[in-house]
């Protein structure tokens, strides 16, 4: 039978090539590169392409409309529009009718 100090000597080199691999392992999956952080890396890449292709939609309709808004060649339907939104003016033959507020939730029919 080996004496323990041989035993420990022996298997030193194991222990440490173990505990190497494990703190590698750990950091494979919970470091500032690891598997944790590029699932977060993925999911803000994710967030990020909604946010550009609403900005790129937005700057599409904004662009239809500044192309309607031709200084020689105004529409009308449109420049009405403007001005009714952002002026809040009606015309004097017009009437406004307000409309009830709709609930958030349908309500459900309840039968006995």
């Amino acid at each position: 039978m080996l004496p323990v100090r041989q035993m420990l000597a022996r298997a030193a080199l194991p222990a440490v090539c173990v505990l190497v691999g494990g703190y590698f392992a750990f950091h494979a999956f919970n470091g500032p590169t690891g598997y944790g952080a590029w699932r977060e890396y993925q999911a803000q890449h994710a967030r990020l392409t909604a946010a550009k292709q609403a900005s790129e939609e937005q700057k599409m309709a904004l662009q239809r409309q500044l192309a309607l808004l031709n200084p020689r060649a105004v529409n009308p339907d449109l420049a009405d529009e403007l001005v009714r939104q952002h002026m809040h003016m009606i015309r004097p033959d017009e009437l406004v009718v307000p409309m009830p507020v709709a609930p958030d939730t349908p309500a459900t029919a309840s039968t006995s």
